[in-house]
């Protein structure tokens, strides 16, 4: 009943859903010389042979699939690789960091007409999907139509849980066509089975085999030569309200060593300007990255509002800060980043999106959970105290990143039977041939 109500309304809503769109493209939100594919159409042709769709809804599902998608472009070169992601961030990610071959399309807004107009012009043989976006049009006339689909790094925030479970048998409908479905940890597995999840495995979590990548060297260089020997710490992908929870912080670490400096990046790199004005009126000199301007003897913090740029920033300091912590049902963001290179971890109350990860570091004694501006100010003065406690945690963190690292060859050992399937058939059928 709830799967007919809702697609009878997103029918009828088509007119309001193309102006919400349209509203986002005056707003610099929508990409104007590709917004046809927000409505399903593409002007770009579907490759010949097998072709295999992976969708990741913004940048941290598509750099997550990155690893994978490589790894499929050089152990099934057969494949052709469609890559869909709703944001224009993350097709500016990955415009030159897709392997070669593989095609990037937006993915249609959840309206039936678009989706079957989608669907009808790339006729993928099989889907892979990063996640939780679980868009109940594009699943269901994609199961409709007999397309296998895997859903990768599945993940559901306790609340998310929650409201799925409230809808029942809508919630098995749109669950129940992935399989394998493919989870970090137990408590994802618990999760999806609850909601009719099939086939459900535990191999770990893709982000850790997700390309960090190496910071360009100059570019590096020339960073830390301005920082110079200055002491350090790093708040990554905050939030409005987190921004002015670090800056607190920060403004009472500098009253007991003034010549400290904050990198705070802003999970939205547009809101630099706004970061910025923040640290302005709480008393901290701040320079914008995207300004060019070096870090000066007088500055307090480095905004970091540029995109591409998290590996340099991970290894400017030592001490990093996870943020989307604080703000209870947000969930926080991923800890891996800093794991792999090795730094000591802060995080808030929050990490309900990475539990089973943010257990295994707190667990090998990685972390410091903090819970408000205070707590975050000593712990960060305590580290800064104690080299040896920075480097024990740090280490630590990068062991567990190491073991989570394997996430990548057990996803691929599952989805070997969909994968060779599609290299059997040919995609003959789908493609037309």
């Amino acid at each position: 009943m709830i799967a007919h109500i809702y697609r009878g309304l997103t029918t009828a809503a088509g007119p309001a859903i193309l102006w919400y769109l349209r509203r986002r493209l005056a707003r610099g939100k929508e990409d104007p010389a590709r917004f046809a594919e927000r409505l399903g159409r593409s002007t770009r042709a579907r490759p010949p042979g097998p072709l295999l769709w992976c969708h990741g809804a913004s940048v941290g599902e598509t750099m997550a699939a990155l690893p994978l998608l490589h790894r499929l472009a050089m152990e099934r070169p057969e494949l052709g690789l469609l890559v869909t992601s709703g944001t224009m961030t993350a097709a500016a990610m990955l415009a030159d960091r897709l392997p070669a071959g593989a095609q990037h399309a937006y993915i249609p807004a959840d309206r039936p007409a678009w989706v079957r107009r989608f669907l009808d012009h790339w006729r993928p043989d099989a889907a892979l999907w990063m996640e939780s976006e679980l868009w109940p049009n594009l699943v269901a006339e994609t199961a409709r139509r007999d397309i296998p689909m895997a859903l990768l790094n599945g993940r559901l925030s306790a609340r998310s849980h929650r409201n799925w479970r409230r809808f029942g048998r809508w919630a098995a409908a749109i669950i129940g066509p992935f399989a394998p479905i493919l989870v970090p940890d137990a408590v994802q597995a618990a999760r999806f089975a609850s909601l009719g999840g099939r086939d459900v495995r535990v191999v770990g979590n893709l982000k850790a085999a997700a390309m960090l990548g190496e910071a360009d060297p100059a570019a590096l260089a020339a960073a830390r030569a301005s920082i110079g020997r200055r002491p350090c710490w790093l708040a990554v992908s905050t939030h409005p309200g987190e921004d002015e929870l670090v800056l607190a912080a920060h403004a009472r670490l500098r009253a007991g060593c003034p010549d400290l400096l904050l990198v705070l990046v802003p999970r939205h790199p547009q809101r630099g300007a706004d970061v910025a004005a923040l640290a302005a009126a709480a008393g901290l000199p701040a320079v914008l990255r995207t300004g060019g301007d070096a870090v000066g003897p007088d500055t307090a913090v480095l905004v970091g509002d540029t995109l591409g740029e998290m590996a340099l920033y991970l290894r400017l300091a030592d001490i990093v800060l996870v943020a989307g912590s604080f703000d209870v049902g947000r969930g926080g963001h991923n800890p891996l980043e800093p794991a792999l290179v090795g730094a000591a971890i802060l995080h808030g109350p929050d990490m309900a999106n990475f539990a089973g990860v943010a257990e295994r570091l707190r667990q090998a004694d990685a972390t410091l959970p903090v819970a408000d501006a205070g707590s975050l100010a000593a712990a960060v003065a305590r580290l800064l105290a104690d080299p040896a406690e920075r480097s024990r945690r740090g280490q630590a963190a990068r062991r567990v990143a190491g073991e989570e690292a394997g996430a990548l060859d057990r996803t691929m050992e599952a989805l070997a039977p969909l994968l060779d399937r599609l290299s059997d058939t040919g995609g003959a059928v789908r493609a037309g041939a």
